[in-house]
């Protein structure tokens, strides 16, 4: 028979795959960062950077306020365990797992290899630039610009030579070997990824069967399309064999979630082997918009009843809450979103707008200040604000007061209410 779950059962599941059921450490160390990666796999980079830059957030939302430059540290060191590739989008992934995307390199290849191509029409270009990265080493694109030919036409329009070292990327012939604050720095991918490793083959169905097998742990439980997109594979049938696979040898268990339906059909969904359903989910955490539990908005709104827009490029008259608007996580729900913005002239973290989402309780309140007064502490801020927009704004700011004296707040003021 069919396991059936509900729906709080499928997010403390979810959650729990996430490392959101394990205690913060009092001092986290790179070990734990470690630990963080082989629950989520991957980390997205984004570049906004109003409070913090994004794949700062998922360590900071599971291990509380560690040092950033630990995650500096750990993942762009000339040592560092982790590389970058678009596994998601961009996203740091364990550096052995290279192998496993060589099945995206080639669709990349293949892609761009036809006659009227942009890499067939910019072949020159992009031997200068292999020829540069092999003489000189890694370089940053503002290198290679620097020391471009002037040539007449447009052979060496600065864009042609930026989408030359994104198809290499791409393509796996180039690498990222590091970050000078948030500017790439690219080399051969032969002086990045150790020979060993470059030289592994792994079949295309082994690959993403063991990446569809990866997305599973991840998310506990979860339906063919969270897992696809979990690494962004849109190859259905290859996902399909997968998951017959890893279901005839019982590593994938076929579930049934109420309220997880299409149509009034129930969809499909596969609990992993190891996915653990905790009793309870205590946890208070901000989230990025780019963390696996909210990243896939289809999977948000099943799992969490949370629906989710990044308002960054809408109108500032026509936005409902916010520039960048963070899910907060209390529990086992999502009850709240919070648009803060680090203001570091005035060493204040700006709560810009809060409001609550339909299954918030009252006392949800109070672990939604605290993990504000930490998110300030955690950049350095000595100060929170909140203003008056957005209809949880006014509990947050009674109970940003009401925390007093206490640890949380130690070194952390609360302003009074801004407009």
């Amino acid at each position: 028979m069919t396991e059936t779950l509900s729906a709080a059962q499928a997010r403390r599941i979810a959650l729990a795959a996430q490392g959101f059921t394990r205690a913060r450490p009092t001092s986290a160390s790179a070990r734990h960062v470690h630990r963080v990666m082989d629950r989520l796999g991957v980390l997205q980079i984004d570049s906004v950077n109003v409070f913090a830059r994004s794949h700062y957030l998922p360590l900071f939302s599971r291990l509380g306020s560690y040092d950033p430059a630990l995650l500096d540290r750990v993942f762009l060191a000339r040592t560092t365990h982790y590389v970058e590739y678009l596994a998601h989008e961009a996203t740091f992934i364990p550096l052995e797992d290279w192998p496993l995307w060589r099945f995206r390199m080639d669709d990349f290849r293949r892609r761009w290899a036809g006659e009227d191509s942009w890499m067939s029409s910019n072949a020159r270009t992009l031997r200068w630039v292999q020829d540069e990265l092999r003489s000189r080493g890694p370089l940053r694109p503002a290198d290679l610009r620097a020391d471009a030919p002037r040539e007449r036409g447009t052979w060496w329009d600065w864009d042609d030579v930026k989408l030359a070292l994104e198809h290499l990327w791409r393509t796996g012939d180039v690498a990222i070997s590091g970050r000078k604050g948030f500017e790439r720095t690219y080399a051969l991918a032969e002086n990045v990824i150790p020979d060993a490793i470059r030289a592994r083959e792994v079949p295309r169905a082994e690959a993403i069967r063991t990446l569809i097998s990866r997305a599973a742990r991840s998310s506990g439980v979860a339906t063919q399309s969270d897992l696809a997109d979990y690494y962004r594979i849109r190859d259905r049938a290859a996902i399909a064999q997968s998951l017959q696979e890893l279901t005839d040898a019982g590593e994938l268990i076929p579930v049934q979630v109420r309220s997880w339906e299409r149509g009034g059909r129930p969809l499909p969904a596969w609990r992993h082997r190891d996915a653990v359903l905790p009793r309870r989910v205590d946890a208070a955490a901000v989230l990025t918009p780019f963390d696996p539990v909210v990243w896939f908005r289809d999977r948000a709104l099943r799992a969490f009843e949370f629906d989710y827009r990044i308002e960054i490029y809408v109108p500032a008259e026509k936005r409902r809450y916010g520039y960048y608007s963070l899910p907060v996580l209390v529990g086992d729900r999502i009850v709240a979103r919070v648009d803060l913005k680090a203001d570091r002239a005035r060493s204040t973290l700006q709560v810009q707008s809060a409001w609550w989402e339909p299954q918030a309780r009252p006392e949800d309140a109070e672990p939604i200040a605290r993990e504000l007064a930490l998110a300030a502490s955690w950049q350095g801020l000595e100060h929170v604000s909140v203003s008056g927009w957005g209809d949880a704004s006014d509990a947050v700011h009674r109970a940003l007061v009401g925390l007093g004296g206490g640890s949380v707040l130690r070194h952390v003021h609360v302003s009074e209410r801004t407009p």
